[in-house]
C-alpha cells in the first residue's frame, strides 16, 4: 500500500504589507494562546481564528491547515534556539564555560516556555517527518556539532557522536521533566548548576581518556 502523502506544512505566502504582517502576528500569538490553553489535541484552525479575531478564510491565506500553524510555531522555536546557541557558543570563553552557559540558558528557556513546548512535542507527529522540518532543524544541529568538536577535539568521531547524543538527549529529557511544574528562579539556578557540573565532569573525563 502506498504511503499517504504528508499534508503541506509550509506557509502559503509571506505578508508584504503592514496590515498583512499584523494579521499574521495576531494569528501566531493566538495560536500560542490556544496551544497553551487547549493543548495539541484540541488545537484547531477555527479556535485560532476566533482567538485572533479573524475569519478562518483570512487564516487560510497563510496556513493551509493546523499542521502548518504548529510547524511555524515549532520552526520559530528552533530558530530561537539556534540564536541562543550562536550567542552562547560564539563567546570567547573556554568550551567548558560555554557548556555551563548553554545548560543554564536551556533550562531557563525550558521552564519559561514549558506549556507551549510540551504541546508542540505532542503535536510533532503532524510535521516532524516533513522535509521542511528537517531543514529547519539543521542550523541548530550544525552549531551544536561544531561546538562538540571544540569540546572534545581529541575524541574519535564515533565516540564524539555518542557523547553529543548523550548530552543533547540529557538536556532535552531532563529539561522536559524538570519544567513539568512551575519553578522559582533560585530552584532553576541550583538545578542548572548541578546539571552543568554533571555534564562538565563527563566531558573532562572523556578528555582525560
Amino acid at each position: 500500500m502506498a504511503e499517504r502523502p504528508s499534508p503541506p506544512i509550509s506557509t502559503r505566502k509571506e505578508p508584504k504589507q503592514a496590515r498583512a504582517e499584523q494579521l499574521l502576528r495576531s494569528v501566531l500569538e493566538a495560536a500560542v494562546q490556544v496551544l497553551e490553553r487547549e493543548g495539541a489535541a484540541r488545537f484547531t484552525t477555527a479556535r485560532v481564528a476566533e482567538r485572533a479575531g479573524v475569519s478562518v478564510g483570512s487564516l487560510y491565506q497563510y496556513f493551509p491547515n493546523k499542521a502548518a500553524i504548529l510547524f511555524r510555531l515549532q520552526a520559530d522555536e528552533w530558530r530561537d534556539s539556534a540564536r541562543m546557541l550562536e550567542d552562547i557558543l560564539s563567546q570567547p570563553e573556554p568550551p567548558l564555560s560555554r557548556l555551563r552557559q548553554l545548560v543554564h540558558g536551556f533550562i531557563a528557556s525550558e521552564c519559561a516556555e514549558a506549556r507551549v513546548r510540551q504541546a508542540l512535542a505532542d503535536a510533532a507527529p503532524l510535521y516532524r517527518d516533513a522535509p521542511e522540518a528537517k531543514e529547519a532543524r539543521q542550523e541548530a544541529d550544525r552549531l551544536f556539532d561544531d561546538f562538540m568538536l571544540e569540546l572534545l577535539p581529541d575524541l574519535d568521531e564515533p565516540e564524539r557522536d555518542l557523547a553529543s547524543d548523550l548530552i543533547a538527549s540529557t538536556l532535552t529529557s531532563v529539561g522536559k521533566s524538570f519544567s513539568g511544574k512551575p519553578r522559582g528562579k533560585e530552584e532553576i539556578e541550583r538545578y542548572a548548576n548541578g546539571m552543568a557540573d554533571m555534564l562538565c565532569g563527563y566531558v573532562e573525563r572523556l578528555n582525560r581518556g
